[in-house]
């Protein structure tokens, strides 16, 4: 799916991105970057630490993660306590996850994962293949809709949800900023491979024509896109239907949804919306 040199904004922090700047390279794209959302501790650590205590001791039959950033938290966590993340989740813990990302960073933790949704990646998915009971953890972002929770409740369990980490503006504070291993295509001493922006200088170049498409992998990117001014002739790629919705309720084009929320699905998202049949 050759892209042609085409300039693509990618909207995720550099620690992030490596694997979507190497699959947007590799179809031949100038990948280009502008962090726009960033994660923090959540405020209340007391909470979360009551939590991961209980989850330790055994005392959740599930626990259901919804984000990769939510591993970063647990592996956190666990490091605090001088534990691996497979130590700090019991063997007899059940683990539900939504995105291959929090499956793929779960694993490498050495977890097993019980579930996934088998279709959309996100919470209607998850719910559409519940089927587990009894004591929920559900460890999320300060943003995040109560619809995750609500469902499994709804279902019969008993859900314990905890905010794990506060979206923030890029860069979030030194002092509190959620610290998150980079990408294995960031990894090393190579130099960067992307340029990276300003919000003024991807508004020019947005507004210039010299972007040809932009890539939101979250609704919180949707807003903050939004905000930059009109994407004239750029293309809107979303990563998933929720970031689409929100794209739209903002005013925006979606040109494309993301058939999986991978790398090679946002490359082949971007490869549609540019060359639509």
């Amino acid at each position: 799916m050759p892209l042609g040199g085409v300039r693509v904004l990618v909207t995720r922090s550099p620690e992030r991105s490596g694997a979507l700047v190497e699959a947007l390279k590799g179809a031949g794209a100038l990948p280009v970057l502008l962090p726009l959302i960033d994660f923090e501790r959540a405020p209340d650590q007391h909470a979360l630490d009551v939590a991961c205590d209980a989850l330790a001791a055994g005392a959740f039959d599930w626990l259901v993660v919804s984000s990769a950033t939510t591993v970063h938290v647990l592996m956190e966590k666990a490091a605090e306590r001088g534990l691996r993340l497979d130590h700090l989740v019991p063997a007899g813990t059940r683990i539900a996850a939504i995105g291959p990302a929090t499956h793929r960073l779960l694993e490498a933790g050495g977890l097993d994962v019980a579930l996934t949704p088998a279709g959309e990646q996100s919470a209607a998915g998850l719910l559409a293949v519940w089927s587990g009971s009894g004591r929920i953890l559900l460890p999320q972002a300060d943003i995040a809709a109560g619809t995750l929770a609500a469902g499994l409740e709804a279902a019969g369990g008993d859900v314990t949800a905890v905010t794990a980490y506060r979206t923030v503006d890029y860069p979030a504070a030194a002092e509190r900023r959620l610290a998150v291993r980079a990408e294995a295509a960031e990894a090393g001493p190579q130099p960067p491979s992307y340029s990276l922006l300003t919000p003024e200088a991807a508004a020019t170049d947005i507004a210039e024509g010299r972007i040809a498409a932009v890539i939101a992998a979250s609704p919180s990117a949707v807003r903050r896109i939004a905000a930059l001014g009109p994407l004239a002739g750029c293309r809107l790629v979303a990563i998933g239907r929720s970031t689409a919705d929100q794209a739209t309720a903002l005013g925006l084009e979606v040109a494309e949804v993301a058939a999986e929320p991978t790398p090679d699905g946002l490359v082949a998202a971007v490869a549609k919306a540019l060359n639509p049949p």
